[in-house]
């Protein structure tokens, strides 16, 4: 693929969610039937080793493997993808950013230093050795909330002033002030926010999101998406009934019962039925039980039947 600029990262991103075998290995055979369904659905992009793909618990060699898979596909269909070089570790995370480069992505995600929280200054030179090494492709800052350091509109202005070519974000979003400070950056930039906050984040001024309602399905986010874009029906009725079915049916996994966003994006994929992987996590994170995903369907039919539709 030719690296993207900022102003070309936009819209429904999907997330490429790993699929683990009950021996905790990793299954390449659904994985390589993930990537060809996200690549027929159409979706604006397809990347790597966010939260969902599990990116803190693979081997090197694993890593290799499952973005190998997934550049092969992208670049032979003319899919946008991005590779996540995230790791705690920032060597760590620099020697798979030099092997992912060769891969020819359309951009590379990457997250910051993660044991201690980095200064500004240990920020800024972190990212100028990245972004030098990755060059000519663009680096995406994924900065989630539970970040060590949760970055301001203002620490972008600063990280962007200071010279540093990232070429966009994948953030929590904020109120109307914070889009308005997002929008003043000093560059193109692309903000890219949570799927189920999307129609907002687009009124606002966002550019897309890795779209976590992606993971319940694919097409039907991307439809969502496009019809934004055309100014087809009401955008804002689909986020409600979604926001309605995340509060309802996905976040007393995470508030009551203590499981963790990985946990529940795998488990939404396994809702939506589009994929045929399990919810299942690499040890010693906890999977959502199998045996919960009726329910949990069938809640979900009745509040979003977009999902289901053939």
């Amino acid at each position: 693929m030719i690296p993207f600029e900022a102003q070309e990262i936009y819209g429904n991103w999907a997330t490429l969610l790993l699929p683990i075998n009950d021996d905790d290995s990793i299954n390449y055979q659904q994985l390589e039937q993930e990537i060809d369904a996200l690549i027929s659905f159409g979706v604006d992009g397809i990347y790597s080793n966010g939260t969902a793909g599990e990116f803190y618990n693979q081997t090197e060699e694993e890593f290799d493997q499952v973005n190998g898979m997934l550049a092969s596909k992208c670049n032979a269909a003319g899919m946008p993808f991005q590779i996540g070089c995230s790791h705690m570790s920032p060597k760590i995370s620099l020697e798979r950013l030099i092997r992912a480069r060769k891969l020819e992505p359309s951009a590379i995600q990457i997250i910051l230093p993660d044991w201690f929280v980095p200064s500004m200054t240990e920020i800024i030179d972190f990212l100028k050795v990245m972004t030098a090494a990755a060059d000519p492709i663009g680096l995406v800052l994924y900065n989630p909330p539970h970040a060590k350091r949760k970055l301001s509109p203002l620490d972008f202005a600063e990280i962007l002033n200071s010279g540093i070519p990232l070429i966009g974000c994948k953030v929590a979003g904020g109120d109307e002030q914070w889009y308005q400070e997002m929008r003043s950056l000093p560059v193109p930039f692309s903000v890219f926010i949570p799927g189920h906050h999307l129609a907002t984040g687009i009124s606002r001024g966002a550019h897309g999101a890795y779209s976590n309602v992606a993971c319940l399905n694919p097409k039907t986010a991307q439809t969502w998406y496009n019809d934004m874009i055309s100014k087809n029906g009401d955008p804002f009725e689909l986020q409600f009934r979604i926001q309605r079915f995340m509060n309802d049916c996905i976040v007393p996994y995470i508030v009551d019962q203590g499981y963790s966003n990985q946990a529940v994006d795998k488990f939404m994929a396994a809702v939506g039925g589009w994929t045929n992987i399990s919810p299942r996590l690499r040890w010693p994170y906890r999977s959502i039980p199998e045996d919960d995903i009726l329910s949990v369907r069938e809640k979900c039919a009745e509040l979003l039947p977009e999902v289901f539709y053939k």
